[in-house]
């Protein structure tokens, strides 16, 4: 990082000189002034925090139109633009947080922006509802969110899908940022959250700024970050199932104004939902650990550094808790048979320096990254989920296997937003490097005969992929503002990637010698990428405003085995998959603020589809280009505190997605499935949620809080085929609160109605079920402190 570091000061020796000035003022509400107010310059390192009267300081703004946040609590956020010239005094009087809406912050464009003002569908789940809705993992966004859907087969790799362009392989159709770092595939990735400031889901292709694989949208995780002010929480859940869930985090300054920390960690336990028949044990017997920590370093006014460490270590006694048949699934839910039990091991690191320079003409920005994950099963998996010996899955073999790493570097240059100008761009460049190498073995028991004619017993066919990717790309933003209220935006992005595979195939019987079957075995491919983009917004006044936009986006190609059978050598490469969107929508802020509403319909166009075919017994999944399919429909939604003390959200969703040509590998040829729906795509979604708060003693912060949330999923499919489906379902969710002097017990339920209804499906030629989550409830017991 040194040379970036080096690159840095000397390009800031080019920077135009600029006068600087000081933002003074008072924040107030009916009451009087506001201590211990946040007030910070968005898009700099210049923050202050109000005194006993109100009033604050920010030294060394320079001129220009900036985008000043403030925040206390107790009250809603407000932004607020500011046009410095010299000296200004700003004062501005906030409403309480019953009567207005927090008015939010996003980095959806990988700059600070009000939502509100970004020509794009573009969702925010605030810190607040996070809580407020016990979304612990990434797939509780799910109808949250119109037009998303997370499914999860039982190992915590979540499958999403917005507006029906899905993720069908381990490269994700939805790109999935925390804290700035890509998570690059489903191996890396983690899902779990604590600790989140907000959730930002953009709808739509997003290659321009963030290229492979977010080809339907971004799931941008921000965590909370260290400040001057001390703060911290400490979190226990107790719940039915043998539910466990604590938390504690701290933020605090090490050297006030320059040095700062910030910890968290949560564990989380679970019995598990399911009953093994064999032998009447917990199936799916789960713990996980995770920790979260920061170091944040700011030279000056001009340099921030920050260092970020993430770690997860995950227990799951039953990763794969599938029910055989989807009549049992539902007669018997929760219910299964298995002879081989295994707990996976799955260890998670990610590691992320990033650098950041606020310029007079130029900010500049890199970010380094470090992921890897680890995961094995101590024990042969079942796979043939029945209590034959028939399927086993072998995959230690040590660390040199199954072991994923990758290394991501970004570098990006954009014109300052102190910059009063009518023109805004942003160029930069990524590169990636991620070493996949994986050795899987497949035991034929005694009962292997019953899964076919001529399957040898006895014996294990081992299988060595060493796969290695990498690419690189440039990209380049820029936007014009124009004093009749017209936006016009467009961007360019070009990617370059290599991927390369070796494989090897082994078989060996029974006590015999390890045989080779399929010599070292190598195939490369090259692929590349432009992703376009453009857009257009009129704002009527700072209210209403109406966009239109077209985006092209791409999910990354790569090679795929073409059989099972250690013997077959061959290899074939297949093509990225490409997605076109265009896009029309309106934003709108009503009732002075109370009431926030918009709208969007679209339309997508999918070509060269990927499609994964899982092959038996060995759980080989082939991807083939196969396939073209256009999506389209419109989304509603709106948040509303209308009423004093009622916050309510809601939205509804549909999606009309259908493949127009579609060959896969059937018995007897190829199968066309012109018409089908993709898989993990509900017809619609919606979402309805109220929390309510009765206050008691504003002095002693004492209050009751009720909340109800209702999400709304329509009819899906888990197969190409349309074979294996799942009606349309809603599940309720509820809590009953009470808070004293940071003190808060609240009693909480989800799925409380305990609606039976399909999580993720195979087809094996019969149903193999993974069950949502049955209803669950508990206590939580949460102390906030430094607030």
């Amino acid at each position: 990082m040194l040379r970036y570091y080096l690159f840095f000061v000397c390009l800031s020796l080019f920077y135009a000189a600029t006068a600087q000035y000081a933002i003074k003022g008072r924040i107030t509400a009916d009451s009087g002034g506001i201590p211990r107010a946040s007030v910070q310059l968005l898009n700099s390192n210049l923050a202050a925090s109000t005194d006993e009267n109100g009033d604050f300081a920010l030294e060394g703004v320079p001129s220009g139109r900036h985008l000043l946040r403030v925040s206390a609590l107790g009250y809603a956020a407000e932004n607020r633009t500011v046009t410095v010239n010299g000296d200004v005094i700003v004062d501005i009087q906030l409403a309480s947080v019953e009567n207005r809406l927090d008015e939010a912050i996003v980095t959806a464009h990988k700059m600070e922006h009000d939502p509100h003002d970004i020509p794009a569908s573009l969702s925010v789940v605030g810190a607040k509802e996070v809580e407020q809705q016990y979304i612990w993992n990434i797939m509780d966004v799910a109808a949250v969110v119109p037009n998303l859907n997370i499914a999860n087969p039982g190992d915590n790799r979540n499958v999403a899908s917005i507006r029906g362009i899905t993720t069908t392989s381990y490269n994700p159709a939805v790109a999935t940022y925390v804290d700035g770092v890509n998570q690059f595939g489903l191996d890396t990735y983690i899902p779990y959250l604590q600790d989140v400031e907000r959730i930002e889901v953009l709808r739509g292709p997003q290659g321009t700024l963030y290229g492979r694989n977010a080809m339907a949208g971004v799931i941008n995780i921000v965590t909370k970050q260290p400040t001057n002010n001390v703060s911290g929480l400490a979190e226990v859940n107790l719940g039915n199932y043998g539910q466990q869930r604590y938390l504690l985090g701290i933020r605090m300054p090490v050297l006030k104004d320059k040095l700062f920390f910030g910890a968290s960690g949560m564990f989380n336990g679970l019995d598990g939902f399911y009953t093994n028949d064999f032998d009447g044990s917990h199936y799916d017997k789960q713990h996980t650990v995770f920790g979260n920590y920061y170091l944040k370093y700011l030279p000056n006014t001009q340099w921030a550094m920050t260092l970020n460490v993430k770690h997860v270590s995950n227990r799951n006694n039953g990763a794969f808790s599938l029910i055989m048949g989807l009549d049992d699934a539902f007669e018997h839910p929760f219910r299964l048979n298995q002879n081989a039990k295994t707990t996976m091991v799955d260890e998670s690191r990610n590691v992320s320096l990033a650098i950041n320079h606020f310029g007079q003409a130029l900010n500049v920005s890199a970010q380094t990254a470090f992921q890897s994950n680890y995961r094995y099963y101590r024990d042969p998996i079942d796979g043939d989920f029945s209590p034959l010996d028939a399927v086993s899955i072998i995959n230690d073999y040590g660390k040199d296997w199954n072991n994923v790493r990758v290394f991501t570097q970004e570098v990006k240059v954009s014109s300052s937003p102190s910059k009063h100008a009518l023109m805004s761009w942003t160029a930069g460049a990524f590169l990636f490097h991620q070493d996949a190498p994986t050795k899987q073995g497949t035991y034929f028991g005694a009962d292997a005969g019953m899964m076919g004619e001529g399957t040898p017993t006895h014996a294990t066919s081992v299988l060595t992929n060493s796969a290695i990717n990498r690419g690189a790309a440039v990209f380049g933003q820029i936007g014009f503002r124009f004093e009749s209220g017209v936006e016009l935006q467009a961007g360019l992005r070009y990617d370059y990637e290599h991927a390369q595979l070796d494989a090897r195939g082994e078989f060996q019987p029974d006590g015999g010698e390890l045989v080779v079957v399929q010599p070292d075995t190598a195939a490369s491919a090259n692929f590349n990428a432009f992703t376009p983009s453009v857009s257009i917004k009129y704002a009527f006044d700072e209210a209403h405003h109406l966009y239109g936009s077209y985006a092209r986006g791409f999910r990354a190609g790569g090679i795929s085995q073409l059989s099972s059978d250690p013997g077959e050598a061959s290899l074939r490469s297949f093509a990225p998959e490409y997605s076109n969107n265009v896009e029309i929508g309106t934003k709108n802020l009503l009732w002075d603020r109370r009431l926030e509403l918009n709208l969007a319909v679209f339309y997508s166009r999918v070509n060269d589809a990927q499609v994964p075919t899982l092959v038996l017994p060995d759980a080989v999944t082939v991807t083939q280009n196969t396939g073209r399919m256009e999506s389209m429909g419109g989304e509603l939604e709106a948040t509303a505190r209308v009423v004093r003390h009622l916050s309510l959200w809601g939205n509804v969703a549909f999606t009309r997605a259908r493949y127009l040509d579609l060959n896969t590998a059937g018995n007897g040829g190829n199968v066309q499935l012109k018409g089908n729906r993709p898989v993990f795509t509900p017809d619609w979604t919606a979402f309805l949620g109220a929390q309510y708060v009765v206050p008691v003693d504003r002095t002693k912060r004492q209050q009751l809080q009720l909340g109800a949330y209702a999400k709304f999923f329509g009819q899906q499919y888990f197969t190409v085929e349309n074979t294996l489906g799942q009606g349309a379902y809603s599940l309720l969710n509820v809590n009953i609160g009470y808070s004293l002097m940071g003190y808060e017990l609240i009693c909480w339920g989800q799925n409380l109605a305990n609606k039976r209804y399909i999580d993720y499906a195979y087809d094996f030629g019969f149903a193999a079920v993974h069950m949502g989550r049955p209803a669950t409830y508990g206590l939580t017991l949460r102390k906030r402190f430094g607030l």
